[in-house]
């Protein structure tokens, strides 16, 4: 990894397929959309600014966490990969169909993910965590690359969004909101 983070704040995959998601999103599109960014920047950095992986990589997270607004689902793995799926089919016919599939079903996974693609897979997941955490959750950056990150591309109330979804789409209750995304989209 290099000594530096090369910060990613506007990608033409991102905003194309955002704006197909912004109906959905609502007035969480800005926080969302700057959660994709964070998280592609990050990713990127694992892959080592491997071009040839960003269209897909950014195509993947637009649609990593769709579900909890396209389908208003907690369980939003599924959903999401569907959605991923029909714009794939649609306006990137190009981009390998499973391996979108991949990263958008194993982002919440807990260890290592083995089969193909893993380094994209992984890092694309850690990348994930990273951001999901806050920062707690390093996977080997430093707090300056993550504070920078952050100071570039704000947080704008990305986790409060997340506790109200889990609270909304639970009936109200957010503890169990919290376990049913648990026992459904994080994987060992």
């Amino acid at each position: 990894m290099a000594d530096r983070i090369e910060i990613i704040t506007h990608d033409d995959t991102v905003e194309r397929e955002l704006a197909m998601l912004a109906p959905a999103l609502g007035a969480d599109f800005h926080p969302y959309r700057n959660h994709v960014y964070r998280v592609l920047t990050y990713a990127m950095h694992f892959l080592g600014g491997d071009a040839r992986w960003r269209e897909t990589v950014a195509f993947a997270l637009v649609y990593h966490d769709a579900g909890m607004w396209t389908d208003r689902a907690l369980a939003y793995l599924e959903p999401s990969e569907v959605a991923a799926e029909a714009a794939q089919r649609a306006r990137a016919p190009q981009l390998d169909a499973a391996l979108l599939r991949a990263i958008i079903h194993w982002h919440h996974k807990v260890r290592a993910y083995r089969g193909p693609h893993e380094s994209v897979v992984n890092a694309v997941r850690k990348a994930d965590w990273i951001d999901a955490s806050g920062g707690v959750v390093r996977k080997g950056l430093t707090k300056a690359k993550i504070a920078a990150v952050t100071q570039a591309i704000p947080v704008d109330g990305f986790p409060d969004i997340l506790m109200r979804l889990a609270a909304e789409l639970n009936g109200g209750r957010k503890m169990g909101g919290l376990w049913r995304v648990l026992s459904h989209v994080y994987k060992w």
